[in-house]
Parts: C-alpha cells; structure tokens; sequence
C-alpha cells in the first residue's frame, strides 16, 4: 500500500514461507514446497507490467502466474474480473514508480500473487488488484463499485488509508481502526493488509534503518498478531522473520549460523526418522505423506533459548499428511505403538480446536541416541487451514447449507470469521475514542496472544485471554452492568473477583440488584481486558470521588491542614489530628470510622495511625513508648471499614449476603472467605460507605441474613497496626 519499496536485487533478509513466493536467501534453509508448484520469481514477473496490457480478448501475460495460482484452488474461477482489474490498475498506477524504481503496479500485483497461492477467491483477488488505486490515483470509490460491484469497492475501502493531511498524528491508529471495524463485517479486509504489509515488508531495504524500525514494530504489535488470530500461519511466520531481521540483526545472525551449520553437518537425523516414520506407516495399510518442514529462523530462535544447544531433528518438524480426521488418530497409534513417544509432547488440537481454526495432532518420537522429532498429524483441508487461515474458507459470505451452523449457543456468530475476540475488540474500541488510547489498547489486547474458554452457569461459554480474571468475565458476559457485580463461584467454590481464570473452568458471576451499584477503583488491578478495564475507567471519569480529586490537586502523601491547624488524610480526610503537617492513616487492624473513639499514635515518616480506643494495638503501641496523638473526626463521612460475618454453611450463602450488602449501597471493596471448619464459614468484607452513619444499618442487615449468626468489626494483632 505504500509506493516505498527497497531496490529489487538486494536479497530479503529472511527465507520465505513455503508457500509463499519470493527469492530464497544464499545460505538459508530450503523450504519444502507442494510437489508441482514451481517458485515464481517475483521482480522478474513484476517487469511483465512494463509491457502494459494485453488484448482485450485475452487474459495480460503480466497476471498470467496469478491466474494459475488461482485455478490450482478454484479450477471454475471466472477469469474475466481479474482481467478487468488488472486493466484498470495497470493504467491507473501507469507512470508511478516505486523508490527502488520499479513500477508501482508490481505491487499490487505481488500482493494479489501472495493471496492466490494461498487460496483467496476471484473477489478477493479482485480487490488486491485495485487496492491502491483508490489512495495513490483518480480512481474513485464510485467508480470501482460501479465497474466491481459492492463487495470489491467495501474491501477497497477498508484498505484505503485515512490522509495525514485530515488526522495529522491518529492517521496511522485511526487507519487500523477503520480496518478492524471493516474486517469485523467482511474478514478479506484484514487478509489483503496482511498480504500488502508483507510484500512490503520483504522489499523494506530502500528506507531510512529509523523508518525500516519503526514499520517493522507496528507489524510486531499489530499485523503479526491479528496473523496469528486469522489463523494465517504462512503469512505470520514469514513476518515474524522479516521483523527480526530489522529489529535484533545480530540474534538474527547468530541464528542464520545455526541454521547454515546444521545444513553443512553429515547426516540427517529428521530425515532418517522420517524414513523410519513412513516404514511404519507402509506396513500399517495407512496412505499418508510424509514430509520434513524446516522450521523458520523465529522459531530456531526461540527453541535454542528455551531448550538450550540445538540437536538436528530440532531444527524441522516431521509432517504427516492423511485423507480423514480418523486417519489422524490411525497414525498417532501406530507412531506410538512402534515407535518410542514423548508423552509429554502428545497435544490434541482436532478435538479442541486452537482460536485461530487450527487443528492438528502433536506429538514427538524419541531414537536412542536421544534425537527427537516433533511429528504434526493432520488432513490435508487440515493442512491448508493452517497454512491460511480464513484465507482458505474462500468465500465466507456465500449462504450456508445450514442457517443454524451460523450461530452458537450464545447467540454469537459461530462463524469463523468472526471469532469472539475480533466481536470483543469490536466492543471495547467503540468506548476508546482517543487515538492514542486505542493504540496502545490495540497492542496490549494483540499482545495476549492465548486464549482460554471458561464455562457460564446457564451452559454457554466466554473466550477469554489468558490471565483474565473474574472481573474480566464479568464484563464479558455482561458489559456495562457488570458494575454490578459482587462476587463469583468458580468450579463451585466461593471466590473473588480478582480470582484468575484457567481455561476450562465454570464462573458464576454474583450480580447485586441495586441499579445504582458502581465498580471499585481496585477492580483496574484485577481487569487483564481491554473491554473490562475501558468500562471501569469510563464510569469513574464519569463520577468522580472527592478523592479523586483531591488526590488530583494534591501530593499522595501530603497532609492537608484545616482551619484550625491539624492535618487531615488527604481522600479518606474525615479523621483529623492534633499535629500540624502529620500524615494521617487510619489502621488497617481495626478500621476506625465516625462515630468510633478513636486515638492516634506517631509513627515513622512522621505519620500519625488512627485506631480505635479498644483496639489491641492501642496498648501495645503505649507498652513501647509510642506517642499519643489526639484525634477527633472531621466533616467528611465517607468511609471504609472491615467486617467479619459467621455464619452457617448453605447454598447461596455468599449470594444473598453480598446482595444485602449492595443493597443498603455499599460497595465491596474485597472479600474473602476462609475454608468452612464444622459447617461454619467465615467470610471477611472490606466495604466502601458513603456515610459512616449506615454502618449499624449495614450491619443489621447482614445479621438478618439466614444463616448468619455474628457480624462484627475485623480486629487483626496488634502487630498488623505497627
């Protein structure tokens, strides 16, 4: 998409993907292809467009090796769109040069090349052709609806990037916006970027290194990630390869040499496991092909830091080919019943699925020498999958045999296209309206690169990332009214809500009923979501606390004096002391509030703790000398205190009494609730009140839930206050 490109006889850093074509780097590994599939040489190709078009009545040589590509996957495809196409980007592009001084239109002819060896179908390709057009010439969208129809001119448009001249600093951040909202109604938007950046990419050499950096980082944080989660792994792993070449040159060196000596070794352990892989295989009656896929210079990298000194069957994985899903599983027994396995490795993706539509059996054979080789089972439709993701659905929008297989038990469209996370990103970027809060969300939600699934009570589930807490499911499950929420059950148990959720489990949120309930500022340490986190941080810029402001005018820990002269705690300002310039807190050991007696002690920092007068910590604090401090409350009502109800062990215990607490309108700060010893339970609140006047109220209203016998005030040792 950008005219800047790199002069075509400098040699890309990195190996291309085995599907993909570009020129093979002196000294790399060769990458295995599909038999029958010669490497087009795409400089050489890209020349051709010098030519311009060729007759109308038939198909321009220039495009001829697209058209290929694109039979071997839809022998039926109509030509005809594509000749079009390529007239118009031919003469519309017509005179542009890249910087490394080819034709511009060897661009989108490279791109549309990428996304036909992947399987894209005639729209897509369609689109990949003019994709540019739009941006960089006189081409209207207009026009390309009328000649292509609407689903070529909304992919033209979803790629075509916001002008720097209209959005000056957010054209880059509001650009991805504009393609993640597009892509979210029609995926093919996201697969023509990614295939554009990485012909891109490949020809980067031409910039400035500052430039060359930080495209390559925008394609780490952004467009290797949303790769990954469309599940087009030719295209993210030649990416990745691309950006560490930039990025760490002197890693990737080190890595090339790793690569270049086992190549120049004597012997191959991978490939005379392979053998012995398809001997076993030949004697069972299973047909299945067998090949070596060397491992790209990211994935060598990473596999030496993490496991140490590199062997040779390390350096590939063994692929095995099979018609049916059972064949799967037919291979899987026979490698394990004849050959030596790595349990540990064994990984069923085909019953479970990975986020991204990847399916495939994962396990490892061990030889005595103690060489071992990964080996991936899979289907041949598997394999391509794998390869392109929702590239190789072809046309996701053609009407479904079945209208039913377009929605799952949520409601949600089961359609891969629209996996969960893209629907949750959607959401939460609709409430990010600042450019640059969207862009560092983007690239913290596209950091979290592993999902989890964890269970409702009412039998549907939710996709989380992984490390996301109850809070998180919360605000999954409900959005905004998760404000609400006072407590979950995980796999049955009580727990809080900044419990963290492993995938599989089974979470009950606790909804309070009070429409007026609000989040704790707390739960921001707890949220791992973008959805989560944006939610709580809208509700409280949108109501802000006394402290919140003064903690906004105001030094954290400075004391604010009054009239009088004493200090008072700045935020919690309702306890003041007598001694000018003291910090003041009140004592976690027994959390004073008006109208408690309460006394205060000097402590280090010049710090003054409040406590009350019968609290354990008072005695010890005179028993060592400590000086008492008077104290009296001031105006300010607000409080937190920490209670302590025992109860009886029942069903809905928890619920009920986290719903009488919200409902006199306190917030739960935390909650915990200690193992039950001879069917009695205690549960500890630290609770928010607006005013320190309802605590009896609060209290009364605990007591009167069934079950509960006590509720009293925390008093912890008198070592917590010092």
């Amino acid at each position: 998409m950008s005219a800047e490109a790199t002069n075509p006889a400098t040699p890309g850093p990195v190996m291309p993907s085995p599907k993909l074509s570009a020129p093979v780097e002196r000294g790399a590994a060769p990458a295995h292809r599909r038999k029958g599939l010669p490497r087009i040489d795409l400089r050489r190709l890209g020349r051709a467009a010098l030519l311009g078009p060729g007759a109308r009545d038939r198909l321009p040589d220039a495009i001829g090796h697209v058209a290929e590509a694109h039979r071997a996957h839809h022998p039926s495809a109509d030509l005809e769109p594509l000749r079009r196409a390529w007239v118009l980007a031919e003469s519309s592009h017509r005179g542009q040069m890249r910087k490394s001084g080819e034709p511009y239109i060897t661009h989108p002819l490279a791109v549309t090349l990428i996304l036909a060896e992947l399987g894209a179908e005639t729209t897509t390709l369609t689109a990949s052709l003019l994709h540019d057009t739009v941006e960089d010439t006189e081409v209207t969208l207009d026009q390309v609806g009328e000649e292509f129809g609407e689903e070529v001119r909304y992919l033209v448009d979803g790629v075509t990037k916001l002008e720097k001249v209209d959005y000056g600093a957010a054209a880059e951040p509001e650009t991805f916006r504009k393609m993640l909202v597009a892509t979210g109604n029609d995926v093919r938007v996201m697969s023509i970027k990614l295939a554009d950046r990485l012909h891109n990419m490949r020809t980067l050499g031409v910039m400035r290194p500052e430039k060359q950096a930080r495209i390559a980082k925008v394609t780490r944080d952004v467009l290797i990630p949303l790769a990954e989660r469309l599940g087009v792994q030719a295209l993210k792993t030649e990416l990745e390869d691309l950006v560490f070449a930039i990025l760490h040159p002197e890693e990737y060196e080190t890595t090339r040499g790793l690569i270049d000596d086992n190549a120049a070794r004597d012997g191959d352990p991978l490939a005379e496991i392979a053998v012995e892989v398809r001997g076993v295989l030949r004697e069972a009656g299973l047909q299945a092909e067998v090949v070596i896929r060397p491992r790209h210079f990211v994935s060598v990298h990473r596999r030496s830091r993490k496991r140490g000194p590199m062997r040779g069957a390390d350096f590939g994985r063994i692929l095995v080919l099979v018609n049916e899903d059972a064949d799967c599983y037919g291979v899987l027994g026979e490698l394990h019943t004849c050959l030596t396995p790595v349990v540990s490795e064994f990984k069923d993706f085909i019953a479970v699925p990975k986020f991204n539509l990847y399916q495939s059996l994962h396990t490892a054979v061990a030889r005595g020498d103690g060489e071992i080789a990964e080996v991936l089972i899979r289907t041949h439709q598997m394999h391509k999958v794998a390869e392109a993701g929702v590239i190789a659905l072809g046309n996701p929008y053609a009407a479904p045999a079945d209208e039913q297989a377009e929605r799952s038990v949520d409601g949600e469209r089961a359609d891969p296209t629209r996996p969960g996370w893209l629907s949750r990103l959607l959401d939460w970027q609709a409430g990010a309206a600042d450019p640059d809060t969207f862009w560092s969300t983007l690239r913290e939600d596209l950091a979290q690169d592993r999902e989890i699934t964890v269970f409702r009570a009412d039998g549907g589930s939710l996709g989380l990332p992984e490390g996301a807490s109850c809070v998180d499911a919360a605000y999954a499950q409900y959005g905004d009214d998760a404000h609400a929420c006072m407590g979950a059950r995980v796999n049955g148990r009580l727990a809080t809500l900044s419990t963290v959720l492993r995938d599989g489990d089974t979470v009950q949120l606790l909804m309070g009923q009070d429409p007026a309930s609000e989040p704790s500022r707390e739960w921001l340490e707890h949220a791992h979501t973008p959805a989560a986190r944006i939610a709580i941080q809208r509700w409280l810029a949108a109501h802000p606390s006394p402290r919140d402001t003064e903690t906004a005018e105001e030094p954290p820990a400075a004391p604010r004096p009054t009239a009088e002269g004493p200090a008072v705690r700045p935020g919690a300002a309702n306890a003041v002391v007598d001694r000018s310039g003291a910090s003041v807190r009140l004592a976690g050991c027994c959390t004073p509030v008006p109208p408690d007696d309460v006394t205060g002690f000097s402590v280090r920092g010049g710090v003054v703790t409040v406590h009350r007068v019968e609290c354990a910590a008072v005695e010890t604090m005179k028993s060592v000398g400590r000086a008492e401090v008077g104290v009296s409350w001031g105006d300010t009502t607000e409080c937190r205190v920490t209670l302590v109800a025992e109860s009886f062990g029942r069903p809905h215990l928890l619920a009920d009494l986290t719903e009488a607490i919200a409902l006199e309108g306190v917030a739960i700060v935390s909650a915990t609730v200690e193992p039950p010893s001879e069917q009695r339970v205690r549960h500890t609140y630290t609770l928010q009140l607006p005013d320190a006047a309802h605590l009896p109220g609060l209290m009364r209203a605990m007591r009167n839930v069934a079950g509960v016998y006590d509720v009293s005030r925390a008093r912890h040792q008198a070592a917590a206050a010092q």
